[in-house]
């Protein structure tokens, strides 16, 4: 094991512990993975991520193929389909933080509340429909769902974020849950107003320019 991929490995873990400390998640429900050489650095499967060593985050190939002593995460597959439809990023982010997963339960996507809604990269965040954890139909809504953005809802599942670095991911997830926080405070007043799409056009122009983003 290089001294980079250790680095990686040792990444993942505390991305993982980081995850539940800001309450993103609970347990080890959650996932993370980290583009790596010809595939994809994964969390293991059911680890708790305080017993994480480095050995356990498993290589996994494009082709699906793992390689170590341990079991890829179930949901692997949109790990894998993600990074090899989307090469412009490198790390993907799975929770089930509970205000995005409040939203899920209703098939609610969070429309341009907030100007924030932009840094996932378009003027709202879709909610996957829902389909069986770490099946291919899930895969291929959650691709669907993803089409010009960087984050999405699943339904009765949770949420996950996907950026060009581990940092930036866990940023946007972070972000994401705090969306959904508002908009789950907004609707208790009613019907809340959202954004023109020109509005949001703007917003989007400027985090492609780089404007808000984590480094």
């Amino acid at each position: 094991m290089t001294v980079s991929e250790q680095d990686r490995r040792q990444a993942i873990i505390r991305a993982c512990l980081d995850m539940n400390r800001l309450g993103l998640n609970q347990g080890s429900s959650g996932n993370i993975s980290l583009r790596h050489a010809e595939g994809l650095l994964i969390t293991p499967s059911s680890i708790p991520y305080e017993a994480l060593v480095p050995e356990d985050i498993v290589f996994l190939g494009m082709d699906g193929t793992p390689h170590g002593s341990r079991k890829p995460s179930s949901e692997w597959r949109f790990h894998r389909d993600i990074l090899r439809a989307r090469p412009e990023l490198n790390a993907v982010v799975h929770a089930h933080a509970p205000y995005c997963t409040t939203l899920a339960i209703q098939h609610r996507h969070i429309p341009a509340v907030h100007y924030m809604v932009a840094a996932a990269g378009g003027d709202s965040i879709r909610c996957a429909p829902y389909a069986t954890f770490g099946t291919q139909a899930l895969s291929d809504a959650v691709l669907e769902a993803l089409k010009g953005r960087k984050a999405c809802l699943m339904a009765h599942h949770g949420m996950l974020a996907t950026e060009a670095s581990l940092e930036k991911a866990m940023w946007l997830a972070v972000e994401v849950e705090a969306l959904a926080r508002q908009y789950h405070g907004a609707l208790l007043l009613g019907t809340p107003p959202v954004l023109t799409r020109a509005q949001m056009a703007e917003a989007v122009a400027q985090f492609s320019a780089g404007y808000g983003q984590a480094q």
